[in-house]
């Protein structure tokens, strides 16, 4: 038997001939910025994209809208819209704002990849606006906030200054062969350097330039006091570079065949990224040239066999083709390479795993390889 429910009046309310219900007020030009905001951390650009465009129904010339909206263009891969957006706010358009967002240079500088020559102006300009940021001369600062807004100042004239290093040392463009190219980008690390000293990404870029240089042991001491900084993290510390920025690391030490770091660095990509192909195709690269070595040396490597190696860099460069495959990955001469190495492996009697267990087998690897580099020397610390 239920429970009997209390007999309750019902309130009527009391509607006076004066008194109705308005339309609702808009949002706030600042909670709609807040929600763009919000939501493009997410990932979820078409909707970031609508807050913004609402805004600027609203507001037509609102910088933090247009920057908002060409970062959503950009992500959903509407090129030149996003270009569009990002030149609406920079000079010699006619709504530019009076100071210009560097970001807006920057964006442009990725998006000039047709022509090396506007994107080093465009990195210049930001360069520019952001030193003047630095020093006080575009905007005050406030006084709760200002370590950390000059730190991100730094590190972002820093990455404007290694885009222009890159320019210049790229093979596909004509001003890697000028004869200024190599003082060029020894006078930008060094300005980097000065900005924010002891910076990582300064430091890996320096360690690239000293290997084109054809200087192997200063870049390894460049590579060492950038990795020093960072290799203790935890895997969810946001101090932690990104894993497009510890892969460039690695690539690095494979060409120094410093073997030990570059799978520790990997191991900790992977742990936090199963499923990136290009980690898998760097692991399985590294052990292939482990076991090259250790075949020279007479078939072992420290405490691991030619075997053991062999058979790691199978197990991984399956996976990365299975990925590649699965993903429809776009680099198409990383699944060759690997494709490549598989039949190399192949053709030396290393089939495939009866079924590929990447946790168990690289917690084997990294007991194994944790005591020597290719090079023999111990492990970098």
């Amino acid at each position: 038997m239920g429970r009997t429910r209390p007999k309750t009046r019902k309130i009527k309310p009391v509607i006076t001939e004066n008194t109705s219900e308005g339309p609702a007020p808009p949002p706030s030009i600042s909670s709609l910025l807040e929600k763009a905001q919000s939501l493009i951390v997410q990932c979820e650009y078409e909707l970031a994209g609508r807050f913004a465009q609402r805004v600027l129904q609203r507001e037509p010339g609102n910088v933090e809208a247009k920057e908002m909206l060409g970062v959503t263009q950009l992500e959903r891969g509407e090129i030149l819209a996003a270009k569009e957006t990002f030149q609406s706010l920079v000079p010699p358009h006619s709504g530019a704002p009076v100071a210009p967002p560097p970001s807006a240079y920057l964006y442009l500088a990725q998006l000039s990849d047709d022509d090396p020559h506007l994107a080093l102006r465009h990195y210049q300009s930001a360069v520019d606006l952001l030193s003047n940021q630095l020093k006080g001369k575009e905007r005050a600062v406030d006084p709760l906030s200002s370590k950390d807004d000059e730190g991100e100042t730094k590190r972002n004239i820093v990455r404007a200054l290694i885009g222009m290093v890159e320019i210049w040392m790229d093979p596909s463009y004509d001003l890697c062969d000028d004869p200024a190219a190599e003082k060029t980008c020894e006078d930008l690390l060094n300005l980097a350097l000065q900005t924010d000293p002891g910076n990582t990404e300064a430091l890996q870029a320096l360690a690239s330039v000293r290997m084109s240089q054809q200087r192997p042991d200063e870049a390894k001491v460049c590579l060492e006091q950038a990795w020093s900084q960072w290799k203790d993290l935890d895997l969810d510390d946001p101090q932690l570079p990104p894993i497009s920025a510890r892969l460039s690391v690695v690539k690095l030490f494979l060409e120094l065949s410093l073997f030990t770091p570059a799978l520790l660095v990997l191991q900790g990509i992977i742990a936090s990224d199963d499923q990136d192909v290009e980690a898998w195709y760097l692991e399985g690269w590294c052990f292939f040239l482990m076991a090259e070595q250790a075949q020279e040396n007479g078939g072992e490597l420290g405490e691991l066999t030619w075997d053991d190696l062999a058979h790691n860099a199978r197990d991984c460069l399956d996976t990365c083709q299975i990925l590649h495959v699965k993903q429809e990955h776009p680099d198409v001469p990383l699944l060759e390479h690997t494709r490549e190495l598989i039949a190399k492996l192949e053709s030396l009697g290393i089939q495939p795993s009866p079924e590929i267990d990447g946790d168990d087998e690289d917690e084997e690897g990294w007991d194994d390889v944790e005591g020597s580099d290719g090079d023999g020397d111990v492990e970098m610390s």
